[in-house]
């Protein structure tokens, strides 16, 4: 896809292990959220599906009823059913707990997973995209690297330490506030909004 994040050679990486099916329709949630921002790459990305602007509004409608259902079942659970197995299951450390990092591949990324990292309690902790196992890093250098869908949360805050943690001006948003050199050299305070984990759109602060 132009201007995906981190298309690399153009190769799927290989995974190892049975892989989830993901439920193209769970696509078009991740895309509605990301429409607000970047309605270009959306309508792109959800060509690509073969959906239509109105099968995105009904498949991020259904969503939201099932999410807000007082019969929902747990966030963990309804991952499972919507988009399967998990393509890999890793115990992850943070703290002194230890929870699962469960992953399903993307059809529109193919380089990135949609990751759940799922607490001892069955309670989900997180819940967005990640760069797959194998799959190249961008580079990230400059400013002007901080495209839309260049990069994921963690790979923003790596290129350019210590970035420090946004509040989300919405569920599954996130933000970044971070220092990053234009391509002269010059330092800029940015600050970097995401949707599900992805890059959405950088504002250089005055």
């Amino acid at each position: 896809m132009a201007g995906g994040a981190g298309n690399g050679s153009g190769t799927t990486p290989a995974v190892t292990g049975t892989m989830g099916v993901m439920d193209p329709d769970f696509q078009l949630v991740l895309l509605r959220r990301m429409a607000d921002h970047n309605p270009g790459l959306v309508e792109e990305a959800r060509r690509r599906l073969g959906a239509s602007a109105a099968d995105m509004r009904e498949a991020n409608k259904r969503w939201q009823a099932m999410v807000r259902s007082p019969r929902a079942r747990g966030a963990a659970a309804r991952y499972r059913s919507v988009l399967g197995e998990p393509g890999s299951v890793e115990p992850r450390r943070l703290g002194d707990a230890v929870c699962e990092a469960r992953r399903w591949t993307l059809p529109l990324w193919p380089d990135l997973r949609f990751e759940v990292l799922v607490g001892p309690d069955g309670g989900v902790w997180n819940e967005w995209l990640v760069r797959a196992p194998g799959a190249p890093a961008p580079p990230l250098r400059t400013l002007e690297d901080l495209t839309p869908w260049s990069c994921t949360v963690d790979e923003a805050a790596r290129a350019f330490p210590p970035a420090r943690p946004l509040e989300g001006t919405a569920p599954t948003r996130w933000g970044l506030a971070l220092t990053a050199p234009d391509r002269e050299g010059v330092r800029r305070e940015v600050v970097a909004e995401f949707t599900w984990g992805l890059l959405q759109r950088t504002a250089v602060l005055p």
